[in-house]
């Protein structure tokens, strides 16, 4: 049997129960990314794929493995095994090309944000710096600008990231040094992405940023998940008010 794209993401469901990503959670809508998976009756594995992630379930499959690897864009992708099965797969079959990694996953809590808190951090953003949300003007600086296109790069175009994404860009002398962004999008909240340019970092501005996306999030009514890719975005995570869940596996590889 051929891998494809599958339209009824229904018959995934089952394969990822369980799965606290918010990524995964946005295929299985059919708001952001794809789901594969061999185009069989009864789907014994699929991949989740969106962005430069891609979630494995189910039973390991070379055959999905592969396949999957002539729909991924570009030439570096982040592979999260749901089990030992996939993770010894994909060393196997990658070898070198495969970096193990730890990634930690955060708590997904609702009523958690000191409020008050989070307003104190925005306003003691360092003078000379101002915030505002990512704009028309600001989403097309970060469609050609390297350091910041993951703000807006899974949007196909502003209008639809106006629509289900949403974003705090931290600005100096009226340019982009700092933001957090939806990454991806879901129901009911988006993935938080925060970076900030190389020359401006160690300045709180991630803080501020984060802060005020958590804000615009709360009034939304929408939740801002945060998984983070090291210790570092850990203890950002914590001291906006996030609690710690767990360490788990992902390869960056390149094809």
């Amino acid at each position: 049997m051929k891998v494809a794209r599958i339209e009824d993401t229904k018959r995934a469901e089952e394969l990822f129960a369980g799965w606290q990503e918010t990524m995964v959670w946005s295929c299985l809508q059919g708001i952001m990314g794809d789901i594969y998976a061999e185009d069989t009756k009864e789907m014994a594995s699929a991949v989740a794929a969106l962005g430069d992630f891609a979630f494995f379930a189910g039973q390991p499959s070379q055959k999905l493995l592969f396949a999957y690897e002539l729909w991924a864009e570009g030439d570096f992708m982040i592979l999260v095994p749901q089990n030992e099965g996939w993770a010894d797969l994909i060393q196997k079959e990658y070898g070198k090309k495969a970096e193990r990694v730890s990634r930690y996953a955060i708590k997904k809590e609702g009523n958690i944000f000191d409020v008050q808190r989070l307003h104190k951090a925005v306003q003691h953003l360092p003078s000379g710096y101002t915030i505002r949300k990512i704009d028309k003007e600001i989403y097309e600086y970060c469609e050609k600008t390297e350091w910041c296109r993951d703000f807006v790069g899974l949007y196909p175009d502003y209008e639809t990231y106006h629509r289900i994404g949403l974003g705090m860009a931290v600005l100096w002398d009226g340019i982009l040094v700092s933001g957090a962004s939806s990454y991806s999008s879901y129901t009911g909240g988006i993935e938080i992405q925060i970076e900030t340019r190389e020359d401006f970092r160690r300045k709180g501005l991630a803080y501020a940023g984060g802060a005020a996306l958590i804000l615009e999030c709360l009034k939304r009514n929408l939740y801002p998940s945060w998984d983070a890719h090291n210790k570092a975005s850990v203890s950002l995570a914590e001291k906006l008010g996030y609690h710690y869940s767990h360490e788990y596996t992902a390869f960056e590889c390149s094809f």
